[in-house]
């Protein structure tokens, strides 16, 4: 006997009907001898819907609260997913993140997992229970709800599936798998039968969408294979792991993109140390993540530093870094929030030449202007105009000739 973690994102259980044709596919899975344990998202548009609720009522909620008011989506969805299994004969349960284990730190709305205490959960494997666990969510040492942010419903289950030991956790969505590139916008785009965790990570954290960065990591970490598969079809999806062959297949293996990208320069910086430091470290204590970093050539000792942020978290940023420009005797600060990045991921471009001119080739080939160029072993990423990243993929994917199966 097996046990398998599923995941149902929002669309998935966005209504009655959606939740009774999820529940007879975890049927299908217990009929086959497995143990099952389940974890499911807030239906469709809960969140955004409480959010906005929230600030009709309050514009700045108090950040613990709004975490209170969120997890409940999850819950709800928990409860009418063991609604419909009992419907249908079926011993289930219901879990909220709390109930099933998991412990977070303090960060409301970005909390990360500590630990899994899976007790419960256990003890209602052994009744032979089918047990549903409300994601995005857990709890504090102080007994406080805590939500996991963007993507966390992904990490709830891989996390789970961890601590339980579990054969594999299957991520279910309103996609197919992994993809060369957002079919959306490249008709051309395949499915991949399988990818490698490095891959995937580079992928999710660049923008693909299928899979959050946080959770391919913790399937990484522990070794815990993952499927992505769409709940709407029966055909394959793609197997995240660790067991990709090196040897004759496309050495570029997808393209990702972001439009969550805001870019902030601050001008004519004194080039002596400490001044990264200064910029730096009070943005870290707001819990802001910076991406790309450059800083210019030295003239005279004096620099640019440009950075790029979340566009969530550029106006805030900006007020930080605005009065440190200011005190170390910037010229000044400017942001820009009409930007987005694209990238060429793959193991297989790690020392092999040609990949960035090939990019940088397509891309001028379109008009497209490079602002800001980073790289790693496996990827090339370039920051460019918003409305150029339609055009940008497609002559990527192109380019790269992933709309051939070379696996």
């Amino acid at each position: 006997m097996a046990l398998i973690v599923q995941k149902y994102g929002g669309s998935s259980v966005a209504d009655a009907d959606k939740i009774k044709n999820v529940a007879r596919r975890i049927v299908a899975t217990k009929e086959k001898g497995n143990e099952v344990v389940v974890v499911v998202s807030a239906m469709g548009d809960t969140t955004d819907d409480l959010i906005q609720l929230a600030r009709q009522i309050n514009p700045k909620p108090q950040e613990r609260e709004l975490d209170v008011l969120l997890s409940t989506g999850e819950v709800v969805s928990s409860t009418l997913m063991a609604m419909a299994l009992h419907e249908m004969g079926y011993e289930a349960v219901s879990l909220s993140g709390a109930q099933a284990g998991i412990r977070t730190d303090t960060t409301y709305s970005k909390a990360r997992i500590l630990h899994i205490e899976p007790k419960r959960v256990v003890k209602e494997l052994e009744k032979g229970n089918i047990v549903i666990v409300a994601g995005f969510q857990g709890m504090t040492d102080d007994m406080d709800i805590a939500t996991l942010g963007r993507g966390g419903s992904d990490t709830t289950a891989v996390a789970l599936a961890a601590a339980l030991k579990a054969q594999m956790c299957q991520i279910y969505t309103d996609v197919e798998g992994v993809f060369t590139a957002d079919p959306r916008l490249v008709p051309e785009a395949r499915k991949l039968k399988e990818i490698g965790y490095e891959e995937m990570l580079e992928m999710a954290t660049l923008g693909a969408k299928v899979m959050h960065s946080r959770a391919v990591e913790l399937g990484q970490v522990y070794k815990m294979p993952i499927m992505v598969a769409s709940s709407f079809s029966d055909k394959p999806g793609t197997i995240i792991h660790g067991g990709i062959s090196m040897e004759v297949r496309n050495k570029a293996r997808g393209i990702a993109h972001d439009l969550n990208v805001a870019k902030i320069t601050v001008v004519g910086v004194p080039d002596r140390p400490g001044i990264a430091s200064a910029i730096f470290e009070p943005l870290a204590k707001a819990n802001i993540s910076v991406d790309t970093i450059v800083q210019n050539a030295s003239i005279d000792n004096i620099t640019d530093l440009t950075f790029t942020v979340a566009r969530g978290d550029s106006d805030k940023a900006m007020s930080l870094v605005q009065p440190i420009a200011k005190s170390i005797g910037a010229k000044q600060c400017v942001s820009d929030s009409t930007l987005a990045k694209v990238s060429v991921v793959g193991t297989g471009m790690l020392n092999t030449p040609g990949y960035a001119a090939n990019m940088f080739r397509a891309l001028s080939e379109q008009g497209i202007n490079i602002q800001l160029i980073t790289t790693s072993e496996i990827r090339i990423t370039c920051i460019i105009a918003e409305g150029k990243v339609k055009d940008a993929i497609q002559a990527l994917h192109k380019a790269f000739d992933l709309e051939q199966d070379l696996i």
